[in-house]
């Protein structure tokens, strides 16, 4: 049996998770395997309850207007409460795409208007024009300096911070938020969201190990041999004009 086990709670696997999003915890998998570190996958759908002590990490991904459309009244009316508390004992809550913009407090779609659960303040409207669509690539600063991120994003929705909130990062190349602030993302305390797919993670293995160290309280994680995986990095950044 692993000394560690990371507890992921991931959120509507079967609705949400566009662009092989799903690739995100499949990455979590490996890299805690390769450090002798156990995980714990537990998949929570519609109607089903929610434990806000059984988990480090909360994920959930992208999906569909139809599929969000669901999820995001699930959210409130069953999972909200819990989710709520999870983020006060400082569980890590990370929102990918429509499940960054569930987050905050709203997604307005014409005369419709989709409940988030409020753990950011921000809303989600969508408006006339183009979907923000390509490669993006953002400077993000976890507490050891500044590093990139690298991914793509496709959304229809602007996503809108409060002035209280921090954006996750420092659009360098593409979109972010709304193609207008030069933010992307959002980060309060253990709460993240972005509109980076890709999957994020796989390109971003550094990011992933931040995920799993912050989660279980370990100040560093034991290195892995990276190179392919720094390739692949290399290759999104590449992509993203940087």
């Amino acid at each position: 049996m692993p000394e560690r086990e990371l507890r992921l709670c991931a959120l509507y696997p079967d609705l949400m998770s566009i662009y092989a999003d799903r690739g995100n915890v499949a990455v979590l998998a490996r890299r805690c395997a390769w450090r002798g570190i156990g995980l714990r996958v537990t998949a929570v759908g519609l109607g089903e309850a929610l434990d806000p002590d059984a988990h480090d990490l909360f994920y959930l991904g992208g999906g569909q207007d139809r599929d969000q459309r669901l999820c995001a009244l699930d959210l409130v009316e069953t999972k909200g409460d819990a989710l709520r508390a999870a983020a006060a004992r400082g569980a890590l809550v990370l929102g990918i795409c429509g499940g960054f913009q569930l987050l905050g407090h709203e997604y307005e779609l014409g005369d419709e208007r989709l409940p988030g659960l409020g753990l950011v303040d921000a809303r989600t409207v969508r408006e006339d024009g183009p979907r923000l669509i390509g490669n993006v690539a953002i400077e993000v600063d976890l507490g050891t300096g500044p590093r990139v991120l690298a991914g793509f994003e496709n959304h229809g929705g602007r996503t809108y911070l409060g002035p209280g909130e921090q954006p996750l990062g420092r659009v360098l190349r593409g979109h972010g938020n709304n193609g207008r602030d030069g933010g992307e993302g959002v980060r309060q305390g253990r709460v993240l969201g972005t509109y980076l797919h890709g999957p994020l993670l796989p390109k971003n293995t550094w990011f992933a190990d931040w995920l799993i160290a912050t989660a279980l309280g370990l100040g560093e994680l034991a290195d892995l041999e990276d190179r392919l995986e720094d390739a692949a990095h290399a290759s999104a950044r590449h992509a993203a004009g940087l």
